[in-house]
């Protein structure tokens, strides 16, 4: 055999007896999520610690692979790939206050000197520090500059594999532009272009409107993956006109006894057994609607405590409240420590009259004639009306859409869960009005802050909902626009010195037409294993060699996503997989 077939691996070709992919056939009870046990499985990646992964040579292809079709369409829309440092000088957030709205998961480090950095979460003020460090005017305006790079995130809880992580792989873009008409365009430009990025990796994405939440500005969309498993919950309208997530979604209110005429108020003998909300339906054979609920929060922060009034339908939605607030990331549920600091303990929280502040729902500017709100051991009141008897700091937008709730245009909202895959975030002003320095010169000869948008892709996420949606009992199932090669050629060895000779001519056959190929040629390995361990990985296409085929004067083709082989000759299954 010539010292040509004795190489481990080509450019396009890799042999399987010298590759570092180690499948394993068990897998721990920790990987309930498909992706996680499957990637784990099958070589592609290894835990070093939790939330944090080695991504072996096969699984580094598969990522290589995701990026590419991310850096073509966005090359082929002008952006500017670059990379900026992975330590960001903490006095940049500083600037933008985000060392406090986001210490919970913000990591940071010292070097020798004393500095402080912080281990890039996100990158906006890097860009924003960037750019400022020019002398631009309108003619250099818009651009769009992004890269892929390291992320650290300190998550409290760190699931499913790569879908929640510490350390990642993220492709983030930043706009500039001169205001929010020049934004808008671009901004539409990118929700189109990362739906065909995802298009051309077989996910179909919904584009869901979210919460901006620590990254400021006023709106953002998510591009979700369906999945039954995901951790984004949204909803989505029948009529199919809208689609938000729940931290979001508007939703029409059905005010209690909204067209009565205010009764008086009064204080109400009431058993001391109730107690609960559906003590109270129990007692009063009422919907929950009639009745005053008061959750509390903690500013973690100031310590400030904050009363959320709404009906006993609803649920308050801590985002919502957070946003309407602006002390996102900052509020907690109060503890017991705090009601008793407020004179009070659960089901006895009042509507008005603790030392608080009071933010109330929106369905209390309609709701009349309310039960609650005054809890004592055995009374209570009722004919309860905000404006009359009680009066909240303000009301707003933050409880919690429910299933059959109906949209503001009238169309029932159904529940769904998925994967988060990317977004899309109009930033604004906001770091360019906190950042000093962050203007360009207008055409008058002004100094005019940047308008800007920015734009993420989790990579390894990507990868993980792939899986999630391509797979079977067997393994993983990879389109092959994202496979870590093309063909998988399996080669049955026995001492027939003729069959290696024909499967290695092949092997060097496939690589000289560009065909990326793994090549099982261990020795003592059973066909079983073998075959096992080719739908596990995953490979678009199985190409069996054996004593069997080569007695007939065939190959077996096998594509990962059908049940059946076929039986071809070696020019046949050359035309199909150069395609």
């Amino acid at each position: 055999m010539s010292h040509h077939f004795r190489l481990r691996s080509v450019s396009n070709g890799m042999r399987q007896s010298h590759y570092f992919l180690k499948t394993s056939k068990t897998f721990s009870e920790e990987d309930s999520i498909i992706s996680a046990r499957l990637l784990k499985q099958a070589g592609f990646i290894q835990e070093s610690v939790a939330g944090r992964y080695y991504f072996l040579p096969i699984g580094y292809k598969v990522q290589q692979n995701i990026m590419k079709v991310v850096k073509e369409e966005m090359d082929r829309v002008g952006a500017q790939e670059m990379i900026a440092p992975i330590l960001h000088p903490l006095e940049l957030w500083k600037e933008t206050n985000r060392t406090n709205t986001t210490g919970f998961e913000l990591m940071k480090v010292k070097d020798r000197r004393g500095s402080e950095f912080a281990l890039g979460g996100t990158a906006e003020e890097m860009f924003v520090d960037l750019v400022r460090k020019y002398e631009l005017s309108y003619k250099n305006l818009p651009f769009h500059l992004y890269q892929f790079s390291p992320k650290f995130r300190d998550e409290i809880r760190a699931r499913g594999g790569l879908l929640r992580v510490r350390e990642f792989i993220m492709k983030d873009g930043y706009s500039f532009h001169r205001n929010e008409d020049d934004f808008k365009t671009t901004y539409e430009e990118m929700k189109n272009v990362y739906s065909k990025i995802f298009e051309r990796m077989g996910l179909k994405t919904v584009i869901v409107e979210a919460d901006n939440g620590y990254i400021g500005g006023e709106y953002c969309h998510e591009f979700i993956v369906e999945a039954e498993n995901g951790e984004s919950r949204f909803f989505v309208s029948e009529d199919g006109i809208y689609a938000a997530h729940e931290d979001i979604a508007k939703f029409k209110r059905d005010p209690a006894n909204a067209n009565e005429k205010e009764l008086p108020f009064e204080i109400i003998s009431q058993p001391e057994w109730v107690q609960t909300m559906d003590d109270n339906v129990k007692h009063y054979q009422k919907d929950k609607k009639h009745f005053l609920k008061n959750v509390v929060y903690k500013n973690s922060t100031t310590g400030e405590l904050i009363i959320a009034v709404v009906t006993g339908d609803l649920e308050v939605n801590q985002t919502k409240l957070e946003h309407v607030l602006k002390m996102v990331g900052q509020l907690s549920p109060a503890e017991d420590a705090d009601l008793e600091k407020l004179g009070t303990k659960h089901g006895y929280v009042h509507s008005w009259g603790h030392n608080a502040r009071y933010i109330g729902d929106i369905v209390l500017a309609e709701a009349k004639n309310l039960i609650g709100g005054l809890k004592e051991d055995t009374t209570d009141s009722i004919n309860v009306n905000h404006g009359r008897d009680f009066t909240c700091e303000f009301l707003a937008d933050i409880a919690s859409a429910k299933p059959g709730d109906k949209s503001e245009g009238g169309s029932v909202l159904v529940e769904k869960r998925g994967i988060e895959v990317g977004n899309t975030f109009q930033l604004g002003y906001h770091y360019t009005t906190l950042m000093k320095g962050a203007t360009y010169k207008d055409e008058d000869g002004t100094e005019k802050p940047f308008y800007m948008g920015c734009y993420g892709i989790g990579i390894g996420r990507t990868m993980a909902t792939l899986v999630e949606q391509f797979h079977d009992a067997r393994g993983i199932q990879w389109p092959e626009v994202i496979a870590p090669f093309k063909v998988h050629l399996i080669a049955l060895l026995t001492k027939d010195e003729d069959l290696k000779k024909e499967a290695e001519l092949l092997y060097t056959r496939l690589v000289a037409l560009g065909v990326e190929v793994l090549f099982d040629d261990r020795e003592g390995v059973s066909a079983g294993e073998k075959l096992a361990d080719a739908d596990l990985v995953g490979i678009p296409y199985r190409v069996l060699i054996s004593e069997k085929t080569r007695k007939e004067g065939k190959l077996e083709l096998k594509k990962r996503i059908e049940t059946v082989a076929q039986l071809l000759s070696e020019d046949e299954i050359i035309k199909i997989v150069t395609k």
